[in-house]
């Protein structure tokens, strides 16, 4: 199948700015139409050469046709915008404008604004009348006012400005392309796991998205029935016995499976791969093969796979396709990465799309396993941790589902990273396949056989662990922790490994402590955890994160983002300034689910 061609064929929104100017003509408004529609250029050329979309292309502005001095242009301006597909909203101005007569009225598109900081003309005093009214009205919308004042004539984007603009576009980017997508649950509930519980009212009115359903039974059918590629099939194993390296059977030797049987577990999830895949997106080559309906998919931008233990006390469990798919490479050459959770947790699910879309990377499911204190580590094995592990580590490990993207294997700047996949070199693929031993499955875990994806995360990334938590009475709650992978000494690594399930990919994490909450501690942190899974993101993008939440109106329950950092809508600072984080449940509970 072409990936590009088909994947994304409907197309992504875009975003659409909004020059407001004051009204009033014979002299005003005419001195301030160049300098007003140059800064909607100017915000245009940055957010196009700042941001790009899941499969590598520019993101796409819309500039209003005219500014914006009163209603009439504002109504023209959101029919421009409909017909263009334009899904957050961004309005500029140097002056003072007519607040209600400018402002954009749709409720469910993410909104900011920027007032230009000169003292020729008010635009402060613009943003801070329709942001007013914007709280008013309940529809939140984020304020953007630089920190120096600026010439009249001075067309630069000033750098607080420029991040603050980026920050926003990102996350109202990543919001709207979740809209009308689905979630497509593939199988149902993994051994009581919470998580695995798909809330349709969740993803309706918090995220605008479906939720689609199959039992696991579909790929059964479509494996008997040869509802697959036959031909992506063939290069497909070929692809595998080249570049997935078979690693060590630990189960004990009467419960090793023949050779026999290993080779037809791998034909089987291969085959599972490749059914994922068509099962969330479609595949036209379903149609010429006479499976039209099968061709079409559910639109799914994200899924998850119950696998144990309906699947996996008698098929091959799903840990190869689900790392597969989660990798930013595979048979059909580099390309971006799928999202599958693993169990069906979806709320795990959720997280691992919102890093993606905020990073276009791919991202590490893992159980949050275990906190080695630095006691306990040098208890078991002498060493001492040092360095970001100073304070204990999180281990970070799950039956062998991870995105090979997590080895580290991939570089940026001379350090281990995890890249969008246009950045992403065929050495480096080649490097990751090579740091990553497929090692045949535990059978007491998995009846049904199959392999799990082995490797060790390289140490020094700064990283992201992020949760989405299900409250009753509350709703979702989002919880995030900022840190770094870290390297181990060889032995050490070993020593703890082996503890648990040595078939499996680790990370070792050191989230950075500051001293006070959840955050008092490593130890703190593991202990607040909500679930006992989280998701792993290339980078330190707790912010975007908080940003993207607050415009889902989804609170943060734990973060050790700095405060200087966090960027929500201008209404939250009415529903209290001393305490942020009451305030962001105050304000959430306040507006309600974006979509309700």
């Amino acid at each position: 199948m072409t990936d590009f061609a088909f994947r994304w064929q409907g197309g992504f929104p875009k975003i659409g700015i909004r020059p407001t100017i004051d009204g009033r003509r014979k002299g005003v408004r005419e001195s301030l139409e160049e300098q007003t529609m140059n800064m909607a250029r100017s915000v245009a050329k940055l957010l196009s050469e700042s941001l790009r979309y899941p499969n590598g292309e520019p993101v796409e502005c819309v500039i209003s046709d005219t500014c914006i001095g009163g209603v009439a242009e504002a109504a023209a301006s959101a029919e421009k915008f409909a017909r263009a597909g334009v899904g957050v909203s961004l309005t500029v101005t140097p002056c003072w404008c007519y607040g209600t007569e400018t402002m954009d009225m749709d409720p469910s598109i993410p909104k900011a604004v920027w007032g230009f900081n000169g003292t020729e003309r008010p635009g402060a005093v613009y943003l801070a009348a329709v942001l007013s009214g914007y709280a008013q009205k309940g529809l939140p919308a984020f304020g953007i006012y630089g920190e120096q004042v600026q010439d009249a004539g001075d067309a630069s984007i000033p750098e607080d400005v420029r991040e603050k603009l980026i920050g926003f576009a990102r996350a109202g980017l990543a919001v709207s392309i979740l809209r009308g997508k689905s979630y497509l649950s593939m199988g149902s509930v993994s051994m009581g796991i919470a998580g695995s519980i798909v809330n349709d009212q969740l993803f309706q009115e918090y995220l605008g998205m479906r939720t689609e359903y199959v039992d696991m039974s579909e790929f059964v059918r479509r494996i008997d029935e040869g509802i697959y590629d036959p031909a992506e099939f063939e290069k497909a194993l070929a692809w595998v016995k080249e570049n997935c390296a078979e690693g060590p059977d630990n189960n004990p030797t009467h419960l090793q499976m023949s050779r026999e049987r290993k080779d037809k577990d791998w034909e089987t999830v291969v085959k599972m791969t490749q059914i994922a895949r068509d099962l969330m997106i479609g595949n036209p080559r379903l149609a010429e093969l006479g499976f039209e309906e099968e061709a079409n998919g559910h639109n799914a931008i994200v899924s998850g796979f119950q696998g144990q233990r309906a699947w996996t006390d008698h098929f091959p469990n799903g840990d190869f396709h689900e790392a597969i798919l989660n990798s930013s490479f595979d048979w059909n050459g580099i390309r971006s990465p799928y999202i599958v959770a693993t169990e069906n947790d979806s709320l795990n699910g959720i997280v691992m799309l919102f890093g993606y879309l905020l990073t276009n990377t791919a991202q590490i499911f893992a159980d949050v396993r275990t906190f080695w204190s630095p006691d306990s580590v040098e208890r078991v094995t002498g060493h001492q941790l040092s360095g970001a592990a100073a304070g204990g580590i999180l281990h970070l490990i799950n039956s062998g589902p991870a995105a090979l993207d997590g080895t580290g294997e991939q570089q940026k700047d001379g350090k281990p990273a995890m890249k969008p996949y246009w950045e992403i070199t065929p050495d480096e693929a080649k490097r990751c396949l090579d740091a990553t031993s497929w090692r045949p499955a535990s059978v007491e875990y998995f009846r049904g056989g199959g392999f799990s994806s082995d490797y060790l995360t390289r140490g020094g990334m700064p990283m992201t662990m992020s949760r989405l938590n299900l409250v009753k009475g509350i709703g979702p709650v989002l919880q995030i922790a900022e840190g770094y992978s870290v390297d181990l000494p060889q032995d050490v690594h070993d020593a703890l490994d082996k503890r648990t399930d040595p078939t499996w990919p680790t990370t070792w994490f050191a989230p950075i402590v500051t001293g006070k909450g959840a955050f008092r501690s490593v130890y703190d942190v593991m202990d607040n955890w909500g679930a006992n899974h989280g998701s792993i993101s290339f980078g330190h993008i707790g912010a975007d994160l908080i940003t993207l939440a607050s415009i889902l109106r989804i609170p943060v329950s734990m973060h050790n983002v700095a405060e200087e950092r966090v960027f929500r809508p201008r209404a939250w600072g009415l529903f209290g300034t001393d305490n942020a984080e009451s305030a962001d449940f105050r304000a959430c509970a306040n507006f309600g689910p974006l979509y309700k």
